[in-house]
């Protein structure tokens, strides 16, 4: 009698990890899917307000289009004509000189004024409130107190100088000091909101680094050299930036103080576009200058990086 071997069927398992590894995929995906619905929003504001108008400028500044039905290519004509136009030289230079000056010293009293207020002193909240008025004030407002301030015959320059014995001093009609005056009224303006942003990062910084410091027996200069700049490097660059782009966008100060005068003295960019496309309806010309502004703020962007990572590699 022969007996029977039976050889019952093994069961190979499934490589362990498997069907996690497939749900963690589909919950990926569904993450993702997710985040671009919620994204698509700011993606379609973006789209239609930044890159469309963006890509028209760039096509309108090849043309000589000035709102009317015909118009015709010209290529880069009109910025051959640009270099050649005084007045856009003048506003270029002026732009740029304002931006130089208003921006390293309207950063350094925002941050020695943020530095004060994060003590402990009394009156804070009025503090901050006072230096955070003028940045939601309409700037019209503004510039209607500042050319009261300039007065040359009852302004309140003039007769804080007087108490010194200097003699008045037509300040927004004198070509040496027309930009300088403005730079002032741009830098005390823009102080509120530099002002909170520094307060905010100052309260962020590391208390073990400072009692550290301390222990080692550093001065109060050299805990803020050493630990609170490098701290704020990241809000440096974001008030640099948004800095940046704030000053080559002066346009109603300048238009209500001085409309570019005396001379082109203070003619800015943006008030040369603006006169450019909505007086002289030269949008193609106009479109060409804002194109050249566009560039010179993305260099200014670009030399704001590399003095950050210059600053945080030393």
């Amino acid at each position: 009698m022969s007996a029977t071997l039976e050889h019952p069927t093994k069961t190979v398992p499934a490589p362990s990890g498997t069907a996690p590894a497939k749900e963690s995929r589909e919950l990926i995906r569904s993450q993702v899917r997710a985040g671009w619905i919620l994204l698509s929003p700011a993606l379609l504001h973006s789209a239609i307000f930044i890159v469309i108008p963006v890509l028209a400028v760039l096509v309108l500044s090849l043309t000589d289009y000035s709102f009317g039905d015909s118009w015709s290519w010209v290529g880069l004509g009109n910025y051959a004509d640009l270099f050649r136009d005084v007045d856009f030289q003048a506003s270029l230079v002026n732009t740029v000189l304002y931006a130089v000056v208003v921006i390293p010293i309207s950063m350094a009293i925002a941050l020695a004024v943020a530095v004060g207020l994060n003590q402990k002193i009394k009156g804070l909240g009025f503090f901050r409130t006072a230096f955070y008025i003028p940045t939601v004030t309409a700037t019209v407002a503004i510039a209607t107190i500042w050319l009261w301030i300039y007065n040359p015959g009852s302004g309140l320059a003039n007769g804080f100088l007087s108490l010194f014995g200097f003699a008045p001093n037509r300040w927004l009609a004198d070509p040496a000091t027309a930009l300088p005056s403005l730079m002032v009224v741009g830098i005390w303006q823009g102080l509120g909101t530099k002002i909170i942003i520094y307060l905010a990062a100052l309260q962020g910084v590391s208390r073990d680094l400072l009692e550290s410091a301390d222990l080692d027996g550093a001065s109060r200069w050299q805990k803020f050299v050493n630990v609170t700049l490098p701290a704020l490097s990241p809000v440096q660059f974001f008030v640099l930036i948004t800095s940046i782009v704030g000053t080559f966008q002066v346009f109603d100060l300048v238009y209500v103080m001085t409309r570019g005068g005396p001379g082109t003295e203070t003619r800015v960019l943006v008030l040369d576009i603006y006169q450019n496309a909505f007086q002289d309806l030269k949008l193609g010309y106009a479109s060409a200058e804002t194109v050249i502004m566009m560039i010179v703020i993305a260099l200014f962007i670009g030399a704001g990086r590399l003095l950050q990572k210059a600053d945080v590699n030393d």
